[in-house]
C-alpha cells in the first residue's frame, strides 16, 4: 500500500519524465508501479485523498457469527471441563456428544478477541526460533568449521577424540588434533595453533569459527582464546543437527575410508597416526567434488584456477579433434565462486557474495 505523499511524488516524477520524451509505461515500470495503477490513482482522486482501504466500512459477511453465537461459543469454552482444553481439543470432543457450534479457528478468534489465548501451562511457552547466521566465504580463512568426533577404542567404551577445523572456502583442514579426553584446553590449544600457521594475527578481518553447541567448544576457556585470537564464534541453533554440515560431511568422509579401522584403535598413538595419514590424504591427494575435483590445498594456495582452465583448454581440443564424439558443451570447469554456511534467501546471498557462483553443499 502506497502513502498519499508517495503516490504523489511518483506521479509527479512519472509525469515530469513523460513530458520530456519518456514512453509512460516503461517509465511507470522504473518507478515500481503498473500504469493502469497510476490511470486509476488519477481516476478516483488517487492523488488527492488516498488509499481509502484502510478506512473502508466493510459489510458483515452473512455467514459470520451472531453476538449470541459468539457469547455461546465463549461461554462453552469456559465451562469447567474445558478450562484447560485447547479449542483443538474442544470441536472434537462437542462432536462427541452431537453438539456443533463453530470451527477450530473460530473457537481461537473469540477467545483471542477476549484476551483468553495467553500461555498458562507450567511449561515455558513457546519462543520464535532464531533463524539461521547466513557465512559467506569468498576466499580462504573467511570462515571455519569445527567439531569434534569419537574414534573407538579397541578396548569396549573407551573413545579417542578427534578435533578437526575446515576452512569453509577451500574444505582445507586446517588444523587437527587427538586427544583421550573432552577437554576444553584441548579445543583452545587447537585454535591457537591453527590461527598461528595461518597467520591470522597478519589479517585486517579475522576469520568466524562456526561450531555447534557442545558444551566443550562454547567453554569460557575457548571463548576466552577466541577473543584473544580476534575470533569470531558462531555456534549451531539448538537441536538443529545440520547447521555445520560441512564438518559432519567431513567426518562421515574420515570414517568410511577404507583405512579406517572397524574394530577401533589399539591405542593414541595408533589413533594420531591414522588423523595423520587421513589429513594428508584429505588436503592433497583427494580431489574434492565440491569444488571441481581440485584437491582442498590447491584451492587452499589459489591454484585451482589454473588448473581448472587448463583442463578446460584440453576439453576444448579434444573436442575439436572429435567434434561428433560432443553432443554438446564441454564439462563445466569454471572455478567454484562463494561458499555459504546456511544460506538465507537468493536475494540475501546474492547481495553478501557480490555476483559471484555460490557453491551448495556437496559431501
Amino acid at each position: 500500500m502506497i502513502g498519499l505523499e508517495d503516490r504523489q511524488a511518483l506521479a509527479k516524477d512519472i509525469h515530469a519524465a513523460h513530458t520530456t520524451g519518456a514512453r509512460l509505461k516503461p517509465a511507470c515500470a522504473i518507478a515500481g508501479i503498473d500504469l493502469r495503477t497510476l490511470q486509476r490513482w488519477k481516476t478516483v482522486d488517487g492523488l488527492i485523498s488516498g488509499d481509502g482501504r484502510p478506512l473502508a466500512v466493510r459489510a458483515t459477511p452473512k455467514h459470520a457469527l451472531s453476538e449470541t453465537e459468539r457469547a455461546q461459543v465463549l461461554a462453552v469454552a469456559n465451562e469447567p471441563r474445558f478450562a484447560a482444553v485447547p479449542p483443538a481439543r474442544i470441536v472434537p470432543m462437542l462432536a462427541d456428544d452431537g453438539i456443533y457450534l463453530a470451527s477450530e479457528s473460530t473457537f481461537s478468534r473469540v477467545l483471542k478477541a477476549h484476551g483468553q489465548t495467553t500461555h498458562r501451562s507450567r511449561a515455558k511457552a513457546p519462543k520464535a526460533g532464531r533463524p539461521p547466521t547466513t557465512h559467506i566465504a569468498n576466499s580462504p580463512r573467511q570462515v571455519w568449521c569445527w567439531d569434534m568426533t569419537y574414534l573407538p577404542a579397541q578396548v569396549l567404551g573407551r573413545w579417542f577424540h578427534l578435533y578437526l577445523i575446515l576452512d569453509l572456502y577451500s574444505r582445507k583442514i586446517v588444523g587437527w588434533e587427538v586427544h583421550d579426553s573432552d577437554h576444553a584446553d584441548h579445543a583452545a590449544h587447537l585454535v591457537r595453533r591453527t590461527a598461528l600457521a595461518e597467520g591470522i594475527a597478519a589479517l585486517a578481518t579475522k576469520p568466524v569459527l562456526h561450531g555447534d553447541n557442545g558444551s566443550t567448544l562454547k567453554a569460557t576457556t575457548v571463548l576466552a582464546m577466541l577473543n584473544w585470537l580476534g575470533v569470531k564464534p558462531s555456534y549451531s541453533r539448538p537441536r538443529v543437527s545440520d547447521d555445520n554440515a560441512y564438518a559432519e560431511s567431513l567426518f562421515r568422509t574420515a570414517k568410511y575410508r577404507p583405512e579406517f579401522p572397524v574394530k577401533g584403535f589399539a591405542d593414541l598413538d595408533d589413533a594420531r597416526a591414522w588423523a595423520v595419514s587421513f589429513v594428508r590424504w584429505y588436503n592433497v591427494d583427494h580431489r574434492h567434488s565440491g569444488i571441481r575435483y581440485v584437491s582442498p590445498a590447491q584451492r587452499h594456495a589459489g591454484e585451482d584456477r589454473a588448473i581448472l582452465a587448463a583442463r578446460h583448454a584440453l576439453y576444448a581440443t579434444a573436442r575439436e579433434l572429435n567434434p561428433a564424439r560432443w553432443s554438446g558443451k564441454t564439462r563445466n570447469w569454471s572455478p567454484v565462486g562463494a561458499v555459504t554456511l546456511n544460506p538465507e534467501r537468493d536475494c540475501v546471498v546474492k547481495a553478501h557474495s557480490a555476483g559471484n557462483d555460490i557453491q551448495p553443499l556437496t559431501a
